[in-house]
């Protein structure tokens, strides 16, 4: 028996890979599905089976591509209704994989349809439970990304009787293989860790700790923010279909030369610079707007940029590729090629540039005390902000920076200083703000990492957020 966990630390995504007797098994695979093939070609191993935990809504699953390249059928769990062909799978059906076996237990709440699979080693002893999003480590899904009619509430108390029957009676030893780990969206506060084991979380999972079935609701309802505008669209892809990944590629990574560049950009496309963002600061093409590899690319991509407008690339050289996979993987399928030569090319030809000013953080408490027109604009989350911030600053979340109404509380001689908790969001918000014609602004640079370091602050904090 062989298990492998391949994780995507971008989208904190865990798909697994799990082998026997030369027959392998893939369990929610993301939309680039080469891995998955290769590591099967290196093992000598076919693919027999796809597994998918549920819809996922936080990223777009590669089961159609791995089917259509291998054949295998793609496994639901019961409840899952889509447009293409499925093995509807039974509560407690068992799939044999060489000398192992993988039994399918209904669990919903997290989603009507999710599911787990409870992998039985050689000798028929339950060794491993693939949770999806039904089981984090340290968390549950949170229920409010159903794709049915109920309301998070009603789901909360179904995943509680989920956990009840389904979970909690699984023994101490069995090995814990969620869909995610820190930083996912899908639950509230998801664990270090991206594996753990039943008996781990039964000590320490507050989902899974002795509590009335109103109390549990309460939790896991309680609190949560506003998922990320992609979910819905992504769910609907996972359920729907979606175009072939390589037809999505052919045509993301085709150059185009300075000419063919500026002609499309004058058809109201999405011009995304991928480049870190030192190297943006310090020059772009106007109306760029900024989301860097380096960063969690493909998430605030999902939730700043529009799905239904053409995008075109300015990239690091040799990543023009790897920029069209990852954004594939949240379902943009509409990038139109890439600047050929990269910002470089642009700047030598004598093309018009734009840039945004960086400042220290030391240089920030200078201007304040001589300029009654500063205003400090605090891009982190609401709960980062209650923690603690500048006094008078005004919080306006990244994730919230995509209506343009946002943009009509700044006056014209406001000077705004704009910051995050270290840098990459504070540049993807000025390069939003500059794209609705926002220019009188300046980056922080280093953000509140260097902020709260100096001299003298007094940090605020909001109560109100924090409890």
């Amino acid at each position: 028996m062989f298990i492998k966990q391949l994780y995507t630390n971008c989208l904190s995504e865990a798909a697994y890979y799990i082998e026997s007797e030369g027959e392998a098994a893939i369990i929610d695979p993301l939309r680039d599905t080469e891995a998955y093939v290769q590591l099967a070609g290196e093992r000598k191993a076919s693919i027999k089976y796809i597994f998918e935990t549920h819809f996922h809504a936080d990223f777009v699953s590669g089961h159609l591509d791995l089917s259509k390249q291998t054949g295998a059928p793609i496994v639901f769990g019961p409840q899952a209704k889509t447009n293409f062909t499925i093995h509807s799978a039974k509560d407690g059906e068992i799939f044999k994989l060489g000398k192992i076996s993988l039994e399918v237990l209904h669990t919903p709440g997290h989603t009507l349809e999710s599911s787990c699979y409870l992998l039985k080693n050689e000798d028929g002893i339950a060794h491993a439970i693939f949770t999806g999003d039904t089981l984090f480590v340290g968390d549950v899904g949170r229920p409010d990304l159903s794709s049915g009619n109920m309301c998070s509430e009603e789901l909360a108390g179904i995943l509680y009787d989920t956990l009840q029957s389904k979970i909690l009676p699984l023994e101490d030893h069995i090995l814990v293989y969620p869909a995610h780990g820190p930083g996912s969206s899908c639950g509230k506060n998801l664990g270090p860790n991206t594996y753990s084991t039943i008996g781990e979380e039964k000590k320490t999972n507050h989902a899974l700790q002795a509590q009335s079935r109103e109390n549990f609701i309460n939790t896991v309802t309680n609190g949560l923010n506003a998922p990320p505008v992609y979910f819905a669209i992504n769910a609907k892809i996972n359920q729907q279909g979606y175009q072939d990944l390589n037809e999505v590629k052919l045509k993301g990574a085709t150059a185009l030369s300075i000419s063919a560049f500026k002609n499309a950009a004058k058809e109201d496309k999405i011009i995304l610079d991928t480049r870190t963002e030192a190297e943006f600061t310090e020059g772009f093409i106007p109306g760029s707007v900024f989301i860097g590899l380096e960063g969690r690319f493909a998430e605030w991509a999902g939730t700043l940029l529009p799905f239904d407008k053409p995008i075109i690339l300015v990239t690091p050289t040799g990543k023009e590729e790897e920029t069209v996979i990852r954004l594939s993987r949240v379902g943009f399928d509409k990038m139109e090629g890439y600047l050929k030569g990269g910002f470089d090319a642009w700047k030598k030809s004598g093309e018009s540039i734009d840039m945004i000013i960086n400042v220290d953080a030391d240089e920030l408490f200078m201007d304040m005390p001589h300029d009654p027109n500063l205003l400090v604009v605090d891009v982190r989350k609401e709960a980062e902000f209650g923690e603690g911030h500048i006094k008078d600053a005004v919080n306006l979340p990244l994730g919230e920076m995509t209506d343009v109404l946002h943009l009509a509380q700044f006056e014209d001689n406001q000077n705004l200083y704009i910051h995050c908790a270290g840098g990459y969001r504070s540049v993807i918000a000025s390069s939003l703000l500059k794209r609705q014609g926002v220019h009188n602004l300046r980056n922080i640079r280093g953000g509140w990492a260097m902020i709260k370091e100096q001299e003298g602050l007094k940090i605020i904090k909001e109560a109100s957020v924090l409890n």
